[in-house]
């Protein structure tokens, strides 16, 4: 890349860059502020959702959230997901100016990338709702974890799963390598959803002073740097195995 195209490119780049974290920082700023009401534009097609997949019916109640039919599960503001579509706006906005190093990228890539992270967010909150009302009808005796550790994990592992399938998505519909996929492995590419989802779960949490806060929470910092490990780590080594088996099938071929 010469240094003229690098020199026209870097205000622009510059200039979206500081727009996506703006952005963000507005989202985080906005979530950290607001209350069940406020949030009604993601948690109400979250709800229509659900409904449509379990059956139940909810019916918000003002500054509670969504009460199903006999009151024994609530849909509130801790249900929006709010930190994942952060995480999900962050991590396709890396991944895009990321690519405006080597060739220029429209500034309509910022309202794109805002709706497929918003779709996104609704569709694992569907799924983390759906499940969290399962286990919450389970019998204790099925459980070996307290409710709220069960509560987070499920939330950690679904969220962070989501947000490891966009990655994977986005790559192959914006036409990355494959060469340069496989040289990076899937533990080296995961860096960036993994590093984008600790700093907004955990990273602006602790420069807020939420350390503070004692046990609990580094509790929540344990299940957040551990859970989303301990699902990356079979999915590298499931696939390094197929690989391996593609390697060794094409050789006994072509012998």
């Amino acid at each position: 890349m010469n240094t003229t195209i690098i020199k026209q490119l870097k205000p622009r780049l510059v200039a979206q860059a500081a727009v996506v974290f703006a952005i963000a920082f507005a989202a985080k700023l906005f979530y950290s502020t607001s209350s069940v009401n406020d949030l009604r534009w993601i948690l109400a097609p979250t709800t229509r959702v659900v409904e449509l997949i379990t059956g139940e019916h909810f019916w918000f109640e003002s500054y509670a959230g969504y009460m199903n039919a006999d009151r024994s599960f609530l849909i509130a503001d801790s249900c929006s997901g709010m930190n994942f579509l952060i995480t999900a706006f962050l991590m396709l906005g890396v991944m895009k100016l990321r690519r405006g190093l080597t060739a220029k990228v429209s500034w309509s890539f910022i309202p794109a990338i805002m709706a497929v992270a918003y779709v996104t967010t609704i569709a694992a909150n569907t799924v983390r709702i759906t499940v969290a009302m399962r286990l919450h009808r389970m019998s204790p005796e099925m459980i070996w974890i307290n409710p709220d550790q069960l509560h987070r994990l499920e939330g950690i592992f679904i969220y962070f799963g989501f947000l490891l399938f966009l990655f994977t998505f986005a790559q192959d519909l914006d036409g990355v390598d494959r060469h340069t996929q496989k040289r990076g492995g899937l533990l080296r590419r995961s860096l960036i959803p993994l590093s984008l989802y600790w700093f907004v779960t955990l990273g602006i949490p602790i420069l807020n002073g939420a350390y503070r806060n004692g046990a609990g929470f580094w509790e929540h910092t344990l299940f957040v740097l551990l859970t989303p490990t301990t699902l990356i780590l079979p999915l590298a080594a499931i696939k390094r195995l197929l690989r391996g088996r593609k390697f060794t099938s094409g050789s006994f071929r072509y012998s």
